[in-house]
């Protein structure tokens, strides 16, 4: 395993932003490097310490879903890669903070909408339908349970925030009112498409995908392109099929071992809350985060 890479710092690119996971630099004016770092994020806080490989892992698996669903597979949607070697446009001595973990992207105009499409009922949406038998103002039928099958997958969409705040649930009709009714629609329509197909796929490797999100941008001839990462576990609830029951919570592929760790841990004696700075990670806790993500990427690509 390479060296692990908490915050990239590419001197022959212009950096563009820096997110929670992924730093973008700018290549020319219509291209974007992605590079995937080993940063992991908790409760919208960014940890201290990186999970060893993780930027590489996250890679490999979106340039598989990216090569499932786009032209070169099902061809749901056009996708935001080039196809260009992304080591190809930084300086050698960079490459060790980029091979593996990087994308070189079109530069698109983003939009606004976190495209949210849940197959199961977990997390937020258990808790929401408790309370009023919905989830993001979608109506479901009573008697269902934690961890639940949906009758079919429904969308819900969030309001896109800034890094260190929380995204926001919204309903369908605000995200007409945002970006209006035919892109809306469009949007909801092709996120549906991508989790159904992706859902069939991962089920068939022993994966359920509960729930994911996904982001689009518009090209310069105004046309919807998927972007940003899709499918990976920091963007999906992964659970395992073959422990999955209806009524609790499965044990998932994602940060939800580093989550439950948190809830536990105290600073200066008292418990996090979860605001900057977070608790040092121990050698143990980044080690199972690490494997979480590996037996994921094992379990999909073999």
């Amino acid at each position: 395993m390479s060296t692990a890479v908490h915050t990239s710092a590419l001197h022959s690119l212009p950096l563009l932003a820096r997110g929670k996971v992924r730093d973008n630099y700018a290549v020319g004016n219509d291209r974007i490097l992605m590079v995937a770092s080993d940063r992991v994020s908790a409760f919208d806080v960014i940890m201290g310490e990186p999970i060893p490989g993780k930027g590489v892992l996250l890679t490999k698996m979106a340039l598989f879903w990216f090569d499932q669903l786009g032209p070169q597979g099902l061809n749901i949607c056009p996708i935001h890669l080039t196809g260009e070697d992304p080591d190809s446009v930084v300086a050698p001595d960079e490459l060790p903070q980029v091979q593996g973990r990087s994308m070189l992207v079109q530069r698109l105009k983003p939009i606004p909408v976190e495209a949210v499409v849940r197959g199961y009922l977990a997390g937020s949406g258990w808790k929401e339908y408790q309370d009023n038998r919905q989830v993001c103002g979608v109506p479901l039928p009573e008697g269902l349970q934690n961890a639940s099958k949906l009758p079919e997958p429904i969308y819900t969409p969030a309001a896109k925030a800034a890094v260190g705040e929380h995204d926001e649930n919204i309903t369908f009709e605000r995200t007409v009112e945002m970006i209006g009714p035919e892109l809306a629609a469009q949007i909801r329509d092709i996120s549906i498409r991508l989790y159904t197909a992706a859902a069939e796929i991962a089920l068939q490797k022993g994966i359920i995908i509960a729930d994911t999100k996904f982001e689009f941008g518009l090209d310069a001839r105004g046309q919807v392109v998927l972007m940003d990462e899709v499918l990976t576990p920091d963007s999906s609830r992964y659970w395992p099929a073959d422990q999955y029951t209806v009524g609790s919570n499965p044990p998932s592929y994602d940060k939800q071992f580093l989550r439950d760790w948190l809830e536990a841990a105290q600073v200066n004696g008292k418990p996090w809350d979860k605001t900057p700075p977070s608790p040092r990670l121990p050698r143990e806790v980044i080690e199972k985060t690490a494997a979480k993500y590996q037996e994921a990427l094992t379990r999909l690509m073999g």
